[in-house]
This record gives structure tokens, sequence and C-alpha cells, in this order.
């Protein structure tokens, strides 16, 4: 899911066809999990949710909670046995960063990990899915303006029609009304309104959510 360019889902097969060409030219497939990873799309990563392995997933965000910033790689055994099995007097991974293994991000990363763990918030994720899609989209089909509503796992989007004036003007004037008058924050791209709440939402503020949404596309309509 392309979140970044207003939660774009992967056309049927497509993962699978990407991962079928990169093994017949021995190219490496990478997913960039940092905003599909750990519960958004009811698993813990997207590749489970689509059933394709890639080589390498990226991840950061979902990995503490938001709590410290801290990101990470993974990476399939044919790769992690490239780097463990070079010379003796050459350090594995030849790279540094001022705040590599971080103390605190890596307690918080730990925590947060143990948490979804104990909550059962993936699965809480899918199983909230039908419902938070159903809020998103009796609450948005029809009103000014409305272009289209996409969801997946927990992750919304409205696309909204470019305002006279200027493409990306009227998601814009969404976002500040939101935050001004209806207490809500509002992610915005292009004309696109992305919604992604916590994995701790309930189905009332799911609910509450998608009116509030409701009433800034009308107010700026």
């Amino acid at each position: 899911m392309a979140g970044s360019t207003g939660v774009l889902p992967p056309p049927k097969g497509y993962l699978q066809k990407l991962r079928a060409i990169c093994d017949k030219h021995n190219i490496l497939l990478i997913f960039d999990e940092v905003i599909t990873g750990f519960g958004r799309l009811g698993h813990a990563f997207a590749a489970e949710r689509y059933g394709v392995i890639p080589d390498m997933i990226t991840f950061a965000k979902g990995v503490t909670s938001g709590a410290a910033p801290m990101g990470g790689v993974l990476v399939r055994k044919g790769i992690f046995d490239a780097f463990m099995n070079g010379p003796d007097h050459v350090i594995e991974l030849f790279h540094g960063y001022t705040y590599s293994g971080h103390p605190m991000a890596a307690a918080a990363g730990l925590a947060a990990l143990e948490i979804y763990k104990e909550e059962g918030l993936f699965e809480r994720a899918k199983t909230l899915e039908p419902v938070f899609a159903d809020a998103m989209m009796d609450a948005w089909k029809g009103l000014p303006n409305v272009l289209d509503v996409r969801t997946l796992g927990l992750v919304a989007a409205v696309d909204l029609a470019a305002a006279p004036d200027g493409a990306g003007k009227r998601a814009y004037a969404a976002m500040e009304t939101g935050f001004h008058d209806h207490d809500i924050m509002l992610r915005v791209t292009g004309d696109t309104i992305a919604i992604t709440p916590p994995l701790t939402v309930s189905e009332s503020q799911v609910g509450e959510i998608a009116e509030r949404v409701a009433k800034v596309i009308r107010a700026v309509a």
C-alpha cells in the first residue's frame, strides 16, 4: 500500500508478479513497510497479508509505536550470510550512525512489541477492518467534491476534487479546518485526506472519526 501517495492498494496479483520478475532476473525485492508494518494492515507486515516474501523489509514508526525514533531492516538468510562470511579483518556491515542501538529506542521497541503481543493488536486490527471500512464509506461517499474513498486495514483515504484556484488547496483547507474547528488532525497529500487511527481505536471512536471528517469535507465544499 503506497501510503504517502494517497493510500493506494496494489492491484490484485501485482506484488506476486514483482516477486516472479525479481526471481527471474536475480533482483532483490525490497518492501518499504514503514507505514504498513506492525499491524496497520491486520498483520505483522503487508508481506504476510499478501503472501509475498521480499528479500528485505525496511521498518520504523510502529516498531516503537512512535514513542522514540527507531528504524531497521529485515533481510533473508542469504543476504545475512553474504555479510557474515566476508574476510575476518573486515567489519561485517560497515556503517555507523550516531544513535545506532540507542538504549531508549531499543527499550521502547521491546515494550511496544510486548504490548502488541499481549493485547493482540494485530489481530484486533484485522477484526476491526470491516467495521472501519463500512464507517468511512457510509460517512464519506456522496459528500460534496468526494471523488473516491479507499480503505485497507486501518487506513482510509478520500480523494477530493481540486479547488478552482489550484490543486491541493481544498485538502490543505480541510487539514486546517479539521485541526482548528473539529479537533481532528488530518494528513493530506495533494487533494487526498488520509486517516490512520491507532490500533487501539474503539468502534465508537471509528464512527466519531468518520463523522468529524465528514463535517470537515462539508466545510470545505
